[in-house]
């Protein structure tokens, strides 16, 4: 069965690197460019993961993050930020508001599908 995976991103050049890398990769996608986008995106279509940007218009990706885990229907869906804030405090925030995972950008493909791969095996 092929894994669904929601992107949440708001720039079109990143979403196609996420595009061309999920798709080579079998991954079935749905995409999102803002986090209220994303949120309704999520309890729609119940993927099996969200590759999750921080720095989003409308909601940023903390709150759409928050909110995804606040609903007891979304909470089990693992959620990996993939953002460009790389301090090591970004990371501890991203994993305190219910990210399962943490991916700096600029990312290698190899290293955004092990991460992927931890949480759909």
């Amino acid at each position: 069965m092929t894994k669904r995976i929601l992107v949440v991103e708001d720039t079109e050049d990143n979403r196609q690197i996420l595009r061309d890398v999920l798709n080579d990769a079998g991954f079935d996608l749905i995409e999102a460019g803002d986090g209220e986008e994303g949120v309704r995106m999520a309890a729609e279509f119940l993927p099996d993961l969200v590759l999750m940007d921080i720095q989003l218009p409308v909601v940023d990706g903390y709150e759409a993050t928050r909110r995804i885990k606040a609903d007891p229907a979304l909470r089990h869906i693992p959620v990996i930020a993939v953002t460009s804030y790389a301090l090591s405090q970004d990371e501890k925030k991203a994993l305190a508001v219910g990210c399962s995972g943490y991916v700096a950008k600029p990312f290698s493909p190899r290293a955004l599908l092990a991460k992927i791969r931890e949480f759909l095996p």
